[in-house]
């Protein structure tokens, strides 16, 4: 990935036998007017966020600030057309650590649309461009992975958003994939949740055109920049993703690792892999 996914590492390639035809599933499905349109508006949308976090978060109250989220989140996937599927619910209760696969750069509104949620993510992406102050204004705890012990500060800073209310949310993959496969689960970053003795909830997704087939629309994964990724979706008819949720694990009295094969397990289940 050129720009790098907000994890770092490259995905690995699309298991054997199976064939992509990456011009035709990423062919524009609407006119180049209207494409240019959508995009434009979505940039502004997203100028328009980044104004709202520097001007108006600092007099809102954390619940004022989730619920502006929420409905930038929802309204910049109407943008774009993407529509929402879910199969399940969210764990209700608080002191939830949200575990998914990991596909998109949209993945990350697609889950603010429904809840809000602070995010982990690779230092890199802050960085980024527009989009990464707009991520870290709205409180996503980076970790520094070149630093040996980082891990354990962002531990204990999404500890502390779990203590606060917050829901917290990392992709234990490490990276993004196209959506044929599922990489390992890392662990480390499940601490928090064991320590809070809380509940690890698994969140499967995975994107579909309006026919119902997969679509690699919106996958951002090998070479694909963001730039391209971007535009690939706003040349979409319609993308649909779909949210699987299994059942809730409850993190107390078990290891970070127990829980990151469990929410795998599930994650891999739920997406028939």
């Amino acid at each position: 990935m050129t720009l790098g996914s907000p994890h770092g590492h490259q995905p690995a390639a699309p298991p054997t036998g199976f064939a992509l035809d990456r011009p035709r599933a990423m062919k524009a499905r609407v006119s180049a007017p209207r494409r240019a349109a959508r995009a434009m508006r979505t940039v502004l949308h997203l100028f328009e966020g980044l104004a709202t976090t520097v001007v108006v978060f600092p007099w809102l109250s954390a619940d004022s600030r989730r619920h502006r989220v929420r409905d930038w989140s929802a309204r910049l996937l109407r943008m774009l057309a993407v529509e929402v599927r879910m199969v399940g619910a969210l764990h209700d209760g608080g002191n939830v650590l949200i575990v998914a696969n990991h596909v998109s750069w949209l993945d990350i509104f697609v889950l603010n649309s429904v809840q809000p949620m602070r995010f982990v993510a690779k230092s890199e992406l802050a960085r980024w461009p527009l989009l990464g102050r707009l991520v870290r204004d709205v409180g996503t705890l980076f970790v520094e992975r070149s630093r040996r012990h980082d891990a354990h500060r962002v531990t204990i800073e999404a500890h502390e958003a779990l203590a606060s209310g917050d829901v917290v949310a990392i992709f234990p993959e490490g990276t993004t994939t196209d959506g044929t496969r599922l990489l390992p689960f890392k662990s480390s970053l499940l601490q928090p949740i064991v320590n809070a003795q809380g509940a690890l909830q698994p969140v499967a997704m995975r994107y579909r055109a309006p026919d119902g087939s997969p679509s690699m629309a919106a996958a951002y994964a090998g070479d694909t920049t963001f730039f391209a990724s971007f535009w690939h979706i706003c040349g979409e008819r319609r993308i649909a993703v779909e949210l699987i949720l299994p059942p809730a694990l409850p993190a107390q009295g078990r290891h970070r690792r127990e829980l990151a094969s469990s929410a795998e397990a599930a994650i891999r289940e739920a997406l028939g892999l």
